[in-house]
Formats: structure tokens, C-alpha cells, sequence
């Protein structure tokens, strides 16, 4: 207890934290101790384990610690699984890269068991890294008891969910137009189609359709996706639009488009006519001829004519639409109500098909200027441009995704919108403006859910399939057992792929596809526990969780699968509180990329500051409340300099002067000081217990981490530098008691305070002042308690107008280079507060010191040696006087100094303005202030202060005394003695100097420790500037 201080860094100093963490399973204990506690619950999102953390998770793992360890100190058992999201797309990407495989055919000419063995040797190939990142930055988790997606019981509580749901009815397959990635090979969800658009140049094509019976007249269409003319087997109008039949004159062409759509055409207007004008709906029924023959057998099935559609506008393009029924969701709904079948031209692998002989086996969008040459050639092209666009790209591959028509499997969201509206009124969002804003919004336009995906290393779907269309969903392993006699080691694809169920005489087979894994990560609530097969009691006391958090991005992810499976299930919400936080960008706010390296690498920011600095410099951002956070090095660099490094130089000073006066606490003594700054802080620091449980209660970081912050800048700015010679007293005294036990009481409460979100230092604090009854280690204490008996709120603002007087005085000598060590010779107050201004006058003492006055003047009238000039408000006073503004303006010039004070106060004055009598607030009017010659002031609230600035000899003399003792003591921490050091001062210096220590010698000694003094002629030695004054001194120790 009270030990030496080693000089060590910060990263040394945590690494013996983590290792004292380890051995005394310190983790283990904080759950061990709060077994019979009231249970808190938090799910952890499991991350893929085949990348490296990046400070996304960083932050989101830092908020995922902070509430859990003030939970575990609000006496709450908080068990902290971690999870691994082990299938999908990220894991069979790396094998198709090792093995040179691209596609379908690629993989099952491999082997779709040897594929998806080889992804399940590398899907925790990073967990190593992983645990070492998440334990170096203090995060606490069990990594003993991970849950994995690729687990048998996993998968089979997957299992239970999709049953479920089915015999809800809420699963269907469909054939829609969906996000699709060539790439992959697979169909994506609204949600993940949402999560990578980018800005892209496509061509822009205004194509002409002629009529069947009217070849000289052309229906006008505008599209930005050319290869998919081809396919093109509609027109697309709406019957409300007003359109027009133009003749163009230069090339005596007909045209029909939508009159809104003229002028951007046509940007002469003489250079067409307008021979007649309709309603689309006049339109409807109206045959063409199609751009391609491909599929002109269609026309006998009703193809290649005008059809209605409401949705269209004239915003872009023509007021016409073509429509390729297969690649575009308005245009599937349209051509299907018309009774228009689609034709699908294009692979899984986004080629085109033998039914489009010329293009087979080519890329669509890379067909696109092929086809544009085609249709030129042809005469069909009426105008091209390029049109710069966003356009989504595929969130694994980063190419570029197209819309097709696809059989997939369904979860029936929109049946459920309104319980899932419901489920969003119950939780607790943080920040607020989620809950009905992004995620709300998100709920309001929610579209059912693809949930299959054709691919091989994931939870297969459990659905067998006779030839007939029946179908049997499977909901247990038990039940598959069952229905095929075989038992099960594995539910992967190779290994029940092949597994037959027979009832009478059909024959089921399994379909292809599997989960889209963010199937698997929203059944994690009941998956993780094998629910319902077991744990059923521990998923009862779990479910639904008290709290989670991840990034902003999970909104369309994690929160919204969670919450969609929730409610179908059970009607309720996954989670009642969490916290969704920003997206960390680059510094030059650019999205951070391993390709560019325009990021720091984690772990090397870790080393060079430690981990506490990093969690506080993102504790203390924009990101946990929601918005993007630049990253940079300087801020966590900053925040180490700011925050941590006065923090624990603060812990230094007290053990230091603790342990030179042999002051030792007394245990569970905590009794009210007298002095008035120890009761200040200890009403602070219940204050700041107050704001941090309120701020850590509401899931509100910033509200918990602001005042953390501002209490350490009053900590070590204010009551340390204020109080330091109370704790230099060489003789005991009450008072240095009462100051080592302010201090002592602080820390110890501080170091619990700020456990959630600097483990590392608080521990270190804690572990020096702990007695050997008190917890082994600071995160198996209780969070303070709030004493309002400590607390004098009436204290704390008096002392904020010491501090508004303090700083004002600072300011003026800054902005008028003065000096803080040039003594004054006096300040004048003034307030119109009588109570403050009395406090003030207690505190003279403090101010006169803190500014360096010999003298301080109170008056509750500025006006005594400031003169006060007013002008009007305009902004507000015109609301008043209106047109009689120029008298009101005589009026305000004409009040006398004692009206301005009286303004000034808060009171109203009538005024005649012209022949009326207005009311004039100090709101009307704006005040200058103005001193005598030889003073400078300032003003803030209900405080004027002014200084005088005329310095005679004896201020100047005792100026020069003051600069020696700050270069004295600036050699002496530069020279690294000891605080208790006595040294030997040799100085030559110019007599000012020397009649300036003759004068003030025994101060200058005080406060230096030197015991011996010797003004030489000549010296070799360090020189200085003394205020104009030259100096050289050599310091040494007296031994």
C-alpha cells in the first residue's frame, strides 16, 4: 500500500495488469462473486474469424466491456460469451483464392465435401489474433465457452427456428427479382444489396420503339442498363401521365414521350411540333416492334405492347419504361398482373445463355457497348449520354451486383411489419433518433427476406422435396435420424445432401441451398444454448437480452435479423437496450483500407500509447453517439497528454507526499473536512458518481464520459494546484491530514469511477491504495455510492465564480501579454449577486494568489470604474418599436450609467420612444464596457472584472523573483532530482536580479530548496532571460 511509483510506460504498466489479471483470475472471480446476483444479459455479435480486428471492432468491442464491468460494480452477474460467425462467403472466397476455383461448377468438379472441409479448416484460423487484440485492449470475454455457427448443436437450433417459422406460415419460395452477385453466384438480401453503392458512370440510352401499326411513329425509353434490352418484352407507362406525339422536324420522325420530358430533349422549342397530346392511359394496348427478334415468338402470347404501371414518373427519362420482366422488380409485378411470362437470358454467373446466340457466354454489363453499336447501327439510338449514378456493388466480391429473377427461399416480413413495429417501440436506442429514425424507418419499408443462398459451406435449409412439389421440413436432427434411418455426425451439406426420405412410394430429396448466414447470426439468442434441445431455463433467464451493441452498419444487419426472428417466434424484441455506434473512417475521413494502409495498425497504436488511451479516445468521440469518427493518432495521443497522463500524476503527487510524511489512511473513515476546497471536491466527485450512473443507466457513454473528463481537469487543474502547499507543510497539522484524505477518498472513488472505461490505470491506482481488507482488484468493487450529505451544490457554484473570476483574469493577461508571474497591483469585481459576491470575498485570498494581485476590490456596481455604453438589440428590439427604431435609439443613448447597471441586473426600464413608453430588457440592447486609462476588463454572466495593469518598481522587482523560481525549478525537473532534493544555486546575474533575491530571498529559497546561494562574477552554466534580465546558473545537490 502507498508503494514507490516505478517510471515505466503505460504499455509496460498494462501488460503487468493483464498478466496480475490472469493469474489471480480476476475475469472469472468478477462472475464467481455475483453468481447469486441478478442476472444482466449480453449477447456479443460473433465476428468472422478469418480477417484481423480493425478498429470498428475496436470501438464497438470497447462499448461491449464498459457497460458489462459497470453492471458487474452495480452488483449484476454479467457472463460474457464470445462467438464465432464461422459460414458464408468470406470463408469460401478464400478457398475458391487457394485453389484457383471460381463459380458453381468449379467447386463441385472439386468436390463439395472436400470444399467445405477445407473452409472448416480456416474459419478460425485468426482466433488467436483475435483473443490477443481483444485482451490486450481489456476487454473481458469467455473465450473458453465459445459458441460457433458451424457447430452441430448450433445448426440444429438454426433448424428449430426455420420450422417454426414455416409452420407460421412465414416461409415461402418464390420467384422474384432480387439483388444478385455474378460473382458469387448467389442471391443477396435488400439489406445486403444496401450496404456498398458506389459512384459509377453507366451509359445512358433513349431507344426508339416503333409501333407495329404505325412504323413512322417510335415509342421514346430511357434505360441505363442496355443489356437488358434484350430481354425487353414491355412497355411501361403511367395512365395518369400526360404525354405527347411530336413530329421532329429535322428528321420528320414521330415520337412519343411524356410533355414533362420535352424540355430535356428538346431544348429548342421550334425544333418540333406537337401533333397531338394523351393520357398514358390512351397508350395502353399499343403494339411494337421489339429492339431483338430473340423471343418474337412472345408476341403471340401478348408480349411487346404497352402495358400500365403507376409507379412511373417523369423525373428521368421518357415517361416510358421498357420492361425486362426477369431483371427488375416493377417491371416482374407489371409484365405478371398483364399476364406477360419472363424470360430469363442470363446464368447464375450473370452470362448470357444460349438464347442469345451472339452475346453467349459474355458478361452482360461487358455486352453493353456491343449491344449500343448494335441498336445504332440500326437506327433505333435517339439520344446517348453517360449518366453518373450510385449503384450497388456486391458487399463481399466488390463487383458490381445486377437485379435477376430467382427462385430463392422467403421469410414472409411483411406479414409480421406491424409486430415488428411493435417489437422497435419496446427498445431502448442509443442514440435515440435510431429507434424511429434509420432502423424505424428501415422496419417501416421492410420486404421479405431472401434467406437462401446458393452455396455450399453454411447450414444447409432443412427441406426435403418429393417430385411432385411436396415437401418435408426438417426440425431436429432427431427427426431427420428418423425419417431416413441414418445417423448423424454432421448437418453440413456433404453430409445430408445425399440422405433420401422415403413415405410410400416418393421419394424426398434435400434442396440445395443454405442459410444466408445472417440467418444464423439472428438465431443466435437461441442457438448459442442449443434451445430448445437444452439450457431451456438458461435461455428463459437470457432471453431477451438486456443489452448489445455493434456499429451503425448492423441497423440492415444483426439488429434487424435479431429482431425480425424475435418477433416471429415470440412476438417480443431480441434486446430491450442498445448501443449502436459510428463508423470509424481514415483520418482524412475516407473509408479505411488495408490496400491504401491509411490507418495505423491497432496494435502498434496500442504499444506506443496503451489501451486505456485508445478506449478513452473513442469513449470520448462522436462514435459513440451514432455519428463517423476520423481516426487519429494525435487525438488518442491527446487524450493520453490531457486526461490519462494528469490523471495519474495526480495518483503520483499523492504518493509521493504521502509516503515522504508517512500518512497512512485510516479504513471506513469518511469524515466531512472543514476546509472549504475538500468540501468542494467531494461534493464534485458525488456529483460526478450521480452523472456517471445516470449517464452508464441510460446507456449514454458521453453523458458518463464527459463528466469523468472534466472532473480529472478539476482534480488536477484546480484543487492539486490550489491545495499543493497544504501538502508540503513540513509539520503535521489537521489540515495536511484533511488534504491527504480529500485526496486519498478522491482517488480511490475516481479509480472505481472511471474502472469501466480505463481498466488498466484504474487498477494500477487501486492496487497501491487498497488495504488488505478491500477486493483483490478494483473491478470486484462496488460502484461508489452517491453521498448527498457530501453534496453542496450551492458550494459548487460559487466556486464556478471563483473559477469564471480566475479565468477572466487569465484571459485578460493573455490577450494583454502579461505575464501570470508579473504581479499586479490590484483586481476589481463586480457582481450584482450579493451571495456570490460575498463568496467571492471569502476566496480574496485564493483570487489575489491565483491572479497575482496584491490587492482585490469587490463592488456590486461595475460602474464605479467601468463606464457602460449601450446600443440596440436591432434583431430584437425591432419586434418592439418597429418604425420608431431611430428614437428608441436616442432613448437607449440618453441612460445614464446607473439605468445600464440596472439593465444590467436583470430589471426593466421604461423608456419614451416617440409618444410611447416602451419596456426595455437587457435583451434589447447590447453593452459595451470601457475602463480608465491603466486598467483592462472583461465580462462574463453576472461577473465584470478588471485589472490594473500600471506596474511600479516593486511589482517589476518581484515579477523578477518569480521568473527566477520558475527557471530554478524548471532546471531542477529538468535535471531529474527529487522533490525532496535540498540543491546549492551558483548564479551570475545583473544587479536587478540581485537586489530582486535580496528582497525576496527567503521566499526564493522556500520555494526552490536551496539551502545555499552564491552570486558569482563568472559562470559557465545554463543562460536565461529573466524578463530582459540575463541569468546563468548551475544547480547541484546538496548531499
Amino acid at each position: 500500500m502507498l508503494d514507490p511509483i516505478e517510471s515505466e510506460s503505460f504499455n509496460e504498466r498494462e501488460k503487468k495488469i493483464l498478466d496480475f489479471w490472469e493469474k489471480e483470475n480476476i475475469f472469472i472471480e468478477s462472475i464467481q462473486n455475483r453468481k447469486s446476483s441478478a442476472l444482466f444479459s449480453f449477447y456479443d455479435g460473433p465476428p468472422f474469424a478469418t480477417g484481423l480486428p480493425h478498429y470498428g471492432h475496436l470501438l464497438a468491442g470497447t462499448i461491449k466491456d464498459v457497460i458489462p464491468r459497470y453492471k458487474t460494480m452495480k452488483g449484476f452477474c454479467v457472463p460474457r460469451r464470445f462467438g464465432w460467425d464461422c459460414h458464408g462467403l468470406p470463408i469460401e472466397n478464400e478457398i475458391e483464392k487457394s485453389f484457383g476455383l471460381s463459380g458453381a461448377a468449379s467447386i463441385e468438379e472439386f468436390g463439395i465435401a472436400h470444399f467445405n472441409e477445407e473452409c472448416r479448416k480456416i474459419v478460425l484460423r485468426y482466433t488467436e489474433e483475435w483473443k490477443k487484440t481483444v485482451t490486450r485492449m481489456g476487454r473481458w470475454v469467455d473465450f473458453s465457452n465459445t459458441y460457433r455457427t458451424m457447430d452441430v448443436p448450433f445448426m440444429e437450433s438454426v433448424w428449430w427456428v426455420f420450422k417454426q417459422l414455416y409452420a407460421k406460415g412465414l416461409v415461402y419460395e418464390g420467384f422474384k427479382v432480387m439483388p444478385f452477385s455474378a460473382k458469387l453466384g448467389t442471391t443477396l438480401s435488400n439489406f445486403e444489396a444496401g450496404e456498398n453503392y458506389k459512384d459509377v458512370d453507366d451509359p445512358s440510352l433513349t431507344v426508339a420503339f416503333p409501333l407495329l401499326d404505325d412504323p413512322q411513329t417510335s415509342l421514346l425509353i430511357w434505360t441505363t442498363t442496355p443489356w437488358t434490352l434484350v430481354s425487353n418484352l414491355a412497355i411501361l407507362i403511367g395512365p395518369d401521365i400526360d404525354y405527347v406525339k411530336i413530329l421532329e422536324k429535322s428528321s420528320g420522325k414521330y415520337y412519343i414521350l411524356a410533355q414533362a420530358s420535352l424540355s430535356h430533349y428538346f431544348k429548342e422549342m421550334d425544333s418540333y411540333t406537337i401533333v397531338q397530346s394523351m393520357k398514358g392511359a390512351e397508350l395502353i394496348g399499343l403494339k411494337y416492334m421489339p429492339a431483338f427478334s430473340y423471343f418474337a415468338d412472345r408476341t403471340q402470347l401478348g408480349a411487346f405492347r404497352v402495358i400500365e404501371e403507376s409507379s412511373i414518373s417523369t423525373e428521368e427519362g421518357t415517361g416510358l419504361v421498357h420492361c425486362a420482366p426477369a431483371f427488375g422488380e416493377v417491371d416482374f409485378y407489371a409484365a405478371k398482373k398483364a399476364g406477360i411470362d419472363l424470360v430469363c437470358p442470363v446464368s447464375k454467373n450473370g452470362l448470357f445463355t444460349e438464347e442469345i446466340p451472339e452475346y453467349t457466354g459474355q458478361f452482360v454489363k461487358d455486352a453493353d457497348k456491343d449491344i449500343i453499336r448494335r441498336l445504332k447501327g440500326e437506327g433505333r439510338v435517339f439520344h446517348q449520354a453517360t449518366c453518373h449514378h450510385r449503384y450497388p456493388f456486391c458487399w463481399r466480391s466488390d463487383t458490381p451486383l445486377i437485379y435477376r429473377a430467382t427462385s430463392s427461399w422467403f421469410v414472409a416480413v411483411e406479414k409480421i411489419k406491424e409486430n415488428l413495429l411493435a417489437s422497435n417501440r419496446e427498445i431502448h436506442w442509443t442514440p435515440e433518433h435510431i429507434k424511429f429514425g434509420r432502423f424505424g424507418k428501415w422496419l417501416e419499408g421492410a420486404r421479405d427476406w431472401v434467406i437462401s443462398r446458393n452455396r455450399y459451406w453454411g447450414t444447409p435449409i432443412p427441406i426435403w422435396r418429393a417430385e411432385d412439389g411436396e415437401l418435408i421440413v426438417i426440425g431436429s436432427i432427431e427427426e431427420l435420424e428418423k425419417e431416413t434411418g441414418q445417423k448423424l455426425t454432421d448437418l453440413h451439406r456433404h453430409f445430408i445432401d445425399e440422405l433420401v426420405i422415403k413415405r410410400g412410394d416418393k421419394v424426398f430429396k434435400r434442396i440445395p441451398e443454405v442459410f444466408d448466414c445472417w440467418f444464423e447470426s439472428g438465431s443466435m439468442p437461441y442457438a448459442q444454448n442449443h434451445y430448445p434441445f437444452e439450457n431451456a431455463e438458461l435461455f428463459e433467464q437470457n432471453f431477451p437480452a438486456d443489452f448489445i451493441a455493434e456499429g451503425l452498419d448492423q441497423t440492415r444487419g444483426w439488429f434487424y435479423t435479431l429482431t425480425i426472428l424475435s418477433t416471429a417466434l415470440f412476438d417480443q424484441p431480441a434486446f430491450k437496450n442498445v448501443i449502436v455506434n459510428g463508423i470509424i473512417l481514415a483520418e482524412d475521413g475516407a473509408k479505411m483500407s488495408k490496400r491504401l494502409r491509411n490507418y495505423p495498425d491497432p496494435l502498434d497504436v496500442v504499444e506506443k500509447y496503451g489501451a486505456d488511451a485508445i478506449r478513452l479516445y473513442m469513449m470520448h468521440s462522436p462514435a459513440v453517439r451514432g455519428d463517423d469518427l476520423s481516426f487519429s493518432e494525435k487525438g488518442v495521443e491527446l487524450v493520453l497528454r490531457q486526461i490519462l497522463i494528469p490523471m495519474w500524476n495526480a495518483y503520483s503527487f499523492f504518493i509521493t507526499y504521502a509516503r515522504i510524511y508517512h500518512w497512512l489512511p485510516v479504513p471506513n473513515q469518511h469524515s466531512k473536512p472543514t476546509a472549504v476546497i475538500d468540501r468542494w471536491l467531494l461534493s464534485l466527485l458525488n456529483k460526478l458518481i450521480s452523472q456517471v450512473e445516470q449517464g452508464m443507466d441510460q446507456y449514454e457513454l458521453s453523458a458518463a464520459v464527459e463528466p469523468f473528463v472534466a472532473f480529472v481537469n478539476q482534480l488536477t487543474n484546480w484543487y492539486i494546484r490550489r491545495s499543493r502547499r497544504r501538502f508540503w507543510e513540513e509539520e503535521a497539522s489537521e489540515d495536511r491530514n484533511q488534504a491527504f484524505a480529500t485526496l486519498y477518498q478522491t482517488l480511490l472513488a475516481l479509480s472505481q469511477i472511471a474502472a469501466p472505461f480505463v481498466p488498466f490505470m484504474s487498477e494500477s491506482i487501486y492496487q497501491n491504495l487498497r488495504h488488505s481488507a478491500m477486493p483483490d482488484s478494483v473491478h470486484l468493487t462496488d460502484f461508489p455510492t452517491y453521498c448527498q450529505e457530501m453534496r453542496d451544490e450551492e458550494l459548487e457554484a460559487k466556486m464556478d465564480a471563483v473559477q469564471i473570476v480566475v479565468s477572466l483574469g487569465h484571459s485578460l493577461r493573455k490577450e494583454h501579454k502579461l505575464k501570470v508571474r508579473q504581479p499586479l497591483a490590484a483586481v476589481h469585481i463586480a457582481s450584482g449577486d450579493p451571495h456570490i459576491l460575498h463568496f467571492l470575498e471569502d476566496q480574496q485570498h485564493l483570487i489575489a494568489d491565483e491572479l497575482n494581485v496584491k490587492k482585490v476590490e469587490f463592488s456590486l456596481n461595475e460602474t464605479e470604474w467601468v463606464s457602460l455604453k449601450a446600443k440596440p438589440n436591432f434583431r430584437v428590439l425591432g419586434k418592439k418599436v418597429g418604425k420608431l427604431m431611430k428614437d428608441a435609439q436616442q432613448a437607449i443613448n440618453a441612460l445614464n450609467q446607473a439605468q445600464l447597471g440596472e439593465l444590467l441586473e436583470g430589471k426593466i426600464l421604461p423608456i419614451l420612444v416617440g409618444e410611447e413608453v416602451i419596456f426595455l430588457s437587457h435583451e434589447d440592447v447590447e453593452v459595451e464596457r470601457s475602463v480608465h486609462e491603466g486598467m483592462i476588463a472583461a465580462n462574463q454572466g453576472a461577473i465584470t472584472l478588471a485589472l490594473d495593469t500600471q506596474l511600479s518598481e516593486p511589482l517589476l522587482i518581484e515579477g523578477l523573483a518569480r521568473e527566477l523560481i520558475n527557471k530554478l525549478n524548471t532546471m531542477r525537473r529538468e535535471a531529474g532530482f527529487a522533490v525532496t532534493d535540498r540543491i546549492h544555486i551558483q548564479i551570475a546575474t545583473t544587479p536587478r536580479v540581485e537586489e530582486s533575491f535580496k528582497q525576496y530571498e527567503t521566499y526564493i529559497k522556500t520555494e526552490v530548496l536551496a539551502l545555499q546561494v552564491d552570486f558569482m562574477k563568472h559562470l559557465q552554466g545554463q543562460e536565461w532571460d529573466l524578463n530582459g534580465e540575463k541569468a546563468i546558473i548551475i544547480l547541484s545537490v546538496v548531499t
